[in-house]
């Protein structure tokens, strides 16, 4: 309900360097509702076009990336990190970082199913017992994600509490590809002292926008 096309052409005329698209079922037997005809909607997008998708099916998931590449996308994004329940509830998001095998076994799917570029949107784990972010993030390098977006909590976590910039450093440290931080990034003050304390080498906004 935030990131349409309307708003992510705002935030490049703003100087964001990449503006992705709503979160779309893997399910591409929906993608005819008016709803995600919406979010799928890239004629008059003003620069990359990223369309992000979610699911748990790793044949699905190959499906809908075939399909937004037939849309015209430039770059496809899987969606590890939403904490919604309704989203979790069909082992989708962030449900997925508990399960390392299937997350390898989807990574690897939706990139064979494409020749652009797929990148990842992840959490640091399920939940403060259980922080595989590091894991998850060698497990995408290996399967050919070419760059991890990570909201520095855990799922459980939800939107509460800091925001660990410590294993988002980590994980920069670990995998080679490049790492996007993420989380209550909301002043220029805040986004400089993130990529300090991550080293980083860019920051996403979500709800500081």
């Amino acid at each position: 309900g935030l990131t349409d096309q309307v708003f992510r052409n705002l935030c490049r005329k703003f100087g964001a360097a990449l503006a992705i698209s709503e979160m779309n079922t893997a399910d591409t037997r929906l993608w005819n509702s008016r709803k995600s005809q919406t979010r799928l909607h890239l004629a008059g997008e003003n620069g990359l076009k990223i369309i992000q998708i979610a699911g748990s099916d790793p044949a699905m998931l190959a499906e809908a990336t075939a399909g937004a590449e037939q849309l015209g996308a430039d770059i496809i994004d899987i969606n590890m990190g939403c904490p919604a329940k309704k989203v979790c509830r069909k082992l989708s998001g962030s449900a997925l970082l508990r399960d390392e095998g299937l997350v390898k076994e989807i990574l690897s799917s939706v990139v064979a199913a494409t020749r652009l570029p797929v990148t990842l949107k992840m959490r640091t784990g399920w939940d403060p017992d259980n922080r595989n972010g590091v894991k998850i993030a060698t497990i995408a390098e290996a399967a050919g994600i070419k760059a991890l977006s990570v909201h520095g909590r855990t799922r459980a976590c939800m939107f509460k509490g800091d925001v660990e910039f410590e294993t988002i450093r980590n994980i920069k440290q670990t995998v080679s590809i490049p790492v996007i931080a993420n989380g209550d990034i909301d002043s220029v003050q805040t986004a400089r002292k993130v990529l300090k304390l991550t080293q980083a080498d860019a920051v996403m906004i979500g709800r500081g926008a």
